[in-house]
């Protein structure tokens, strides 16, 4: 029997009661012996290849101490919606496990951190500009297939706009991604100008990392960092490249893009500077277009 991949929700929960258990001193085999089980199903359980009843996260719960009201209903509504179907699984066969997992990720979270170097955040793109994003990628050129994924764009997108809770987001953003001409001049001075909208809204900060800043710490590549409303929440860090994906959940990875996100946050323009950058750069786009 080939085994289930660990949903985001499995997997967070089973790394929360896998820390708590360690926490209180409790064994594998102590938790086995509440929930009357075997090891290795705790084992499974812990790595997210298994879902729990929610009776059997309190009884754990209570076992390891754990009285915090606010963590105890959290981890019981993971332990709930384990196999909870998202909205993007209406769109079939186009959204991978790999990006319904990110997307569970996004929808979860109440604040989200990035850096982009060389695109503009997918939550800040318009249409125009992720269409042409998709388009230069050969194996996704089908029109139902992009077509598809702009509604799944602009799904993802409301939660920045949302009327109750939005998400905070707070995107740093390399210079190349303000200058690299994707979709051609009147894509990127329109994507430029919705930018410059966004950052109206409370909820989002954004930054720009100017090519003057020189070596900085973000030279290792783009990164998201996920948090969630959750007592003692570290994290879980996003990588992406053009085969796979990585999610990094334990504190010290977190707190070590935290601190490299920190550190990018203090080399970029502040958020002012950061919108006259880009009008400067919009300027500049429609000066070269009106001189041709």
């Amino acid at each position: 029997m080939v085994e289930q991949v660990p949903t985001v929700r499995r997997r967070r929960l089973g790394s929360e009661l896998r820390k708590l258990r360690e926490e209180a001193g409790r064994s594998l085999e102590d938790a086995a012996t509440i929930l009357e089980c075997s090891r290795s199903k705790i084992s499974r359980i812990e790595l997210g290849y298994l879902g729990i009843r929610v009776r059997d996260v309190r009884d754990l719960l209570d076992d390891y101490g754990v009285t915090d009201e606010t963590l105890r209903t959290h981890l019981a509504a993971l332990a709930r919606d384990g196999n909870k179907r998202g909205w993007w699984d209406a769109y079939g066969q186009i959204i991978q496990p790999a990006y319904a997992n990110y997307l569970d990720l996004e929808s979860d979270a109440n604040y989200i951190r990035t850096f982009q170097s060389i695109l503009i955040p997918g939550l800040l793109q318009t249409e125009a500009y992720s269409r042409a994003v998709i388009r230069a990628n050969p194996a996704l050129v089908r029109d139902e297939v992009v077509d598809t994924l702009m509604k799944v764009r602009a799904e993802r997108q409301a939660i920045l706009t949302r009327d109750t809770e939005p998400v905070r987001f707070w995107a740093i953003i390399g210079e190349a991604a303000l200058r690299t001409p994707i979709g051609g001049a009147d894509v990127m001075s329109a994507q430029l100008h919705h930018l410059a909208e966004m950052v109206k809204r409370p909820n989002i900060t954004l930054q720009v990392l100017p090519y003057s800043v020189g070596a900085h710490a973000g030279l290792s590549g783009p990164f998201v960092i996920f948090s969630f409303a959750v007592p003692n929440d570290t994290g879980v860090v996003f990588l992406e490249n053009l085969s796979s994906s990585l999610y990094l959940e334990t504190p010290d990875e977190a707190a070590g893009y935290t601190l490299v996100f920190d550190d990018l946050r203090s080399s970029a323009l502040n958020p002012a500077d950061s919108l006259e950058y880009i009008a400067r750069i919009t300027h500049e786009l429609g000066t070269k277009e009106a001189k041709r």
